[in-house]
């Protein structure tokens, strides 16, 4: 089983699990190992652990834990949900095989994934390309399964909805935000 599989779970939970880990990450000495990949451990300390916040309303905030390796804070190689951390590949992972093609987001752990789909996975290649900003919790979002694997997402801002936090304007019809399918999958 893949964490979008297990029971869901409450986004003030996935927030007061990634505080409660931390804590005990500060208060205790002895160092675990992460194996991200055959040839690669990091060590699971402060240094390496990060809070990614999810949405950019952050009213409640809600954030996962993040590992990252000593030398580049920038790549993620692990998240921690459901009390234990997870590879990347896995977290983006299904054992449902109905779960294909379009799929309404319902659970914090879909939200999860459309968060590293479009902040971490596919993230820009040079540091001068924009990145997708972060969608807030509001939005209706639907996840591209294939093959038991999440692939991509669309978001979808709503009828009435503001145009931007600096705006007073609505949208007047349901817009297509964002449109995101990981390069290797396109055809």
């Amino acid at each position: 089983m893949y964490p979008v599989d297990l029971p869901p779970v409450e986004d003030t939970e996935l927030t007061s699990a990634s505080e409660l880990y931390l804590t005990s990450l500060n208060t205790t000495p002895c160092v675990e190992w992460f194996q991200s990949s055959q040839h690669l451990q990091v060590a699971i300390t402060t240094a390496n652990v990060s809070q990614l916040q999810l949405f950019e309303d952050d009213h409640p905030a809600c954030a996962v834990l993040a590992l990252h390796p000593p030398d580049d804070q920038t790549q993620v190689v692990a998240l921690y949900l459901h009390e234990k951390w997870w590879r990347l590949d896995d977290v983006l992972r299904t054992s449902i095989g109905s779960r294909s093609g379009f799929i309404p987001v319902q659970s914090v752990v879909e939200r999860v994934i459309v968060f590293l789909l479009s902040r971490v996975v596919e993230r820009p290649p040079s540091p001068g390309e924009a990145s997708f900003s972060l969608h807030p919790r509001t939005e209706s979002c639907k996840l591209l399964w294939r093959d038991k694997q999440a692939v991509g997402f669309y978001t979808i801002k709503h009828k009435g909805s503001l145009c931007g936090s600096w705006s007073s304007c609505c949208y007047l019809l349901p817009v297509l935000d964002t449109l995101l399918v990981r390069r290797s999958c396109r055809r």
